[in-house]
């Protein structure tokens, strides 16, 4: 394993899209909804500088079925609990990287009538991407590398790793 990104570069870039979030949302209380299981540290890390009302909410999907492989099929486990109709809602996913979790995502939330859906990851792997997908707000782009730690997981594990690695690079 190989160290890629430190623990403190990912709060402070956390910190900044709280920042940005926040001058775009001022006066208002988006649901800031976390993208299981992944995201939870860095959506955690985030809201704590988000200085405005918000709502969380949490949605479980998934297109990995072992390894380090997607399958391409996007499978929701969980689905929000709350009424999105009419409000602001920021996805906050943990890496973007074919694009097709979260591509498959928007149009599903979208029919539910939120004023609008804005896309946060902390990691962007865009040479991957096999769908048309741009998230509003990246945390770091990443190369090709399949990464652990901060809630990125190889089978489950390793996502109590503070910092972020790249796994068997060869």
């Amino acid at each position: 394993m190989r160290l890629l990104f430190k623990h403190e570069e990912i709060v402070e870039r956390a910190k900044d899209i709280a920042k940005q979030l926040t001058n775009r949302f001022k006066g208002k209380t988006p649901i800031v909804l976390c993208v299981l299981k992944g995201a939870c540290p860095f959506h955690s890390e985030m809201i704590k500088y988000m200085d405005m009302d918000i709502e969380v909410d949490y949605i479980h999907v998934s297109s990995y079925m072992g390894g380090t492989e997607s399958t391409g099929i996007v499978k929701i486990k969980k689905d929000i609990e709350q009424d999105i109709q009419g409000r602001d809602v920021i996805i906050v996913e943990d890496i973007v990287d074919t694009g097709r979790t979260l591509s498959l995502l928007k149009p599903l939330l979208m029919e539910r009538g939120p004023s609008s859906l804005t896309f946060v990851t902390m990691l962007d792997k865009p040479s991957k991407r096999v769908v048309d997908f741009v998230p509003d707000y990246v945390g770091k782009t990443i190369d090709d590398l399949f990464v652990i730690g901060f809630g990125l997981d190889l089978d489950e594990k390793c996502r109590n790793l503070k910092d972020i690695y790249v796994y068997n690079e060869d």
